[in-house]
């Protein structure tokens, strides 16, 4: 699983990147015409801030003292996964096309980002708990 989480947080990471330099150059005069570009950068920079925390989940898989926590960790990886597809590519989605009813789908995505984040602190409260370097 770490494997899988790990591959889809590069994935993420370099689609980031992609379409950060796509929206800069190719797509600027359509996302400043129809008042996007905000909402464009937005769906990059949580993609690539959500990239990472991807490669930290799938890392910290990996650690021995997190052995006992790994379905908590596999929960915040596929809610950090889905969060950033949902949330990401919606939001981008409008940006491109316009269609406002996108927008209502993306708070989901944003709900599931904040699971995510909640899991992996119940992660660290359980690594600090069992006397891990973390502390």
């Amino acid at each position: 699983m770490a494997r899988t989480i790990f591959i889809c947080g590069a994935v993420l990471g370099g689609l980031a990147v992609a379409a950060g330099s796509f929206g800069a150059h190719s797509l600027k005069g359509l996302l400043e015409a129809n008042g996007q570009s905000a909402n464009w950068e937005t769906a990059v920079r949580y993609c690539l801030f959500h990239a990472v925390v991807l490669l930290v989940v799938a890392i910290t898989t990996s650690l021995p003292q997190a052995h006992s926590l790994r379905g908590l960790l596999n929960a915040a990886g596929w809610s950090f996964l889905l969060g950033t597809l949902i949330f990401s590519g919606c939001l981008a989605l409008l940006a491109l096309s316009g269609m406002k009813w996108l927008g209502a789908i993306v708070p989901i995505g944003g709900v599931l980002l904040l699971v995510g984040w909640a899991l992996l602190a119940a992660v660290g409260f359980q690594l600090s708990a069992a006397g891990s370097p973390a502390e």
